[in-house]
This record gives structure tokens, C-alpha cells and sequence, in this order.
């Protein structure tokens, strides 16, 4: 079904949707009260705030408030200065992820995003569908299950994403979802669409090796770059290269 991107003004503010998905939806999805209400709210740990699962009548999705990190979150908690509609982080996510939906890659699918203004600054929310029964590649690492085919399945998983010229600004193994029948990359905030180049590739690449790295791989893996490493970058060089 092709997305039919619509924007609704509030008082304040604006939301983001996909009519062909979430016809119903309003700015009370936005509120984790209304859907506690409703006994249709799970909340999760993981991520700045944990993550909120709702249960919508577009099916069970991921309620993110965007909140600040590093030192500035402890003086800024989520407000980011205005530059404009199409730059607040909720709407510039929705639409990168709706052009990856078009293209068929695998990432969360955009539901509806919303921005309130306060004055310079504003504040943002994402809704997007959940990915079920998956597992990050952190857990999988942690539980044993990292091995060379998965590892070249995590390297082709990128590579399909980099092909098209879209650069993940936090590629790491929390944000690499691995399911039964497939694996997904999610969290594109300030993701962006570059010009290929082989620069930023490979500075992807060695983010993602570090957070790995950071997650004890290579003590926990017996000779890490020849049986995971070497996988994953011949996984991602076919691939890239199909």
C-alpha cells in the first residue's frame, strides 16, 4: 500500500501520519496516558526513557519521545532548538523512514510523528510499528548466538542501507534487530541520505565494530575478527557490491 502522508496542525504544534495505515490517528496517540486508559500500553526498558508499546488499531507500535543525551541532558532533557518543521528530529526520521520503506528495506515502518513548539525550542515524538519476537545483536552477543553467518548477515544488512545512500548516525548493536526470518536496522535519528562515498561507509562500519567491541566481543569470541569481523565486512563488500 503506498503511503499517504498527511500533516495535521495543533495548537502548538503539528503531527505527521501515514492516512493509509493510521487513518484514526490523533495527537492523544502521542500520550501514554490514553493508551493506559485503554489497557493498551506496555512499557519497556531500553533507550533514553524506555520505549512504550501500544496497542493501535494500526497494530502494537513503539511510542519514542525524543530525549537529549551526553552532558546536555543533564541541564536539557528534551527540548531541541526550532529550525523549522521539516528539521525537527520526529518529522526528518518519519521521512527517511518512509523513503526506506519505499524501497523496501527492512526498518521500522513510520506510523505518525508530532513536534509542540515552545518558543525557539520544541519537543518531538515518533510512533512507528513494531519489529516482534526480535532480538538486538547486543542480546545476541550477549546470549552466545553472534556467530559468522549471522555476523555476514549484519554486514549485508548495512550494506543494503549504504547502497542507497542512507547513513545511520548511531549504527550499533542495539540497533540491529534480528528476527527469525530477518533482520532490521531501527532508531534513524538524524539519519540522512549522503552521496555515496567510501568515507562515510567505512566510519559506519567502524562504529558498529566498536560498539561490539565496547559489548566485550572480543573477549568473548575466540579469535573476534577472524570468526565475526571477516564475516560481517565480506557480508557487507558482496552485497554493496551486487
Amino acid at each position: 500500500m503506498m503511503m499517504q502522508e498527511q500533516i495535521r496542525e495543533e495548537a502548538g504544534g503539528a503531527m505527521l501520519f501515514d492516512a493509509s495505515l493510521a487513518p484514526a490517528a490523533d495527537v492523544r496517540w502521542f500520550d501514554r496516558g490514553y493508551w493506559q486508559q485503554r489497557d493498551a500500553l506496555r512499557v519497556q526498558s531500553g533507550g533514553r526513557g524506555g520505549v512504550a508499546v501500544i496497542d493501535t488499531p494500526a497494530g502494537a507500535c513503539v511510542l519514542r519521545h525524543y530525549h537529549r543525551g551526553g552532558l546536555v541532558a543533564k541541564f536539557n532533557h528534551d527540548h531541541y532548538l526550532w529550525t523549522g518543521a521539516a528539521h525537527t528530529r520526529s518529522f526528518a526520521e518519519f521521512r527517511l523512514l518512509a523513503h526506506a520503506a519505499g524501497l523496501e528495506l527492512p526498518a521500522p515502518q513510520p506510523v505518525a510523528a508530532r513536534y509542540r513548539r515552545h518558543g525557539l525550542s520544541y519537543t518531538a515524538d515518533l510512533i512507528t510499528r513494531r519489529i516482534e519476537d526480535a532480538h538486538t545483536l547486543a542480546q545476541c552477543l550477549a546470549e552466545g548466538r553472534l556467530d559468522a553467518d549471522l555476523a555476514r548477515e549484519t554486514g549485508a544488512l548495512v550494506a543494503r542501507f549504504h547502497r542507497e545512500g542512507i547513513w545511520h548516525a548511531d549504527l550499533n548493536a542495539h540497533n540491529v534487530l534480528v528476527t527469525a526470518g530477518a533482520l532490521y536496522l531501527i532508531d534513524f535519528d538524524r539519519g540522512a541520505l549522503r552521496t555515496p562515498a567510501e568515507a562515510w561507509r567505512l566510519a559506519n562500519l567502524a562504529r558498529l565494530r566498536r560498539s561490539l567491541v565496547k559489548l566485550g566481543a572480543i573477549e568473548r569470541i575466540a579469535d573476534f575478527q577472524a570468526t565475526i569481523w571477516g564475516p560481517l565486512v565480506y557480508g557487507y563488500e558482496r552485497t554493496l557490491g551486487a
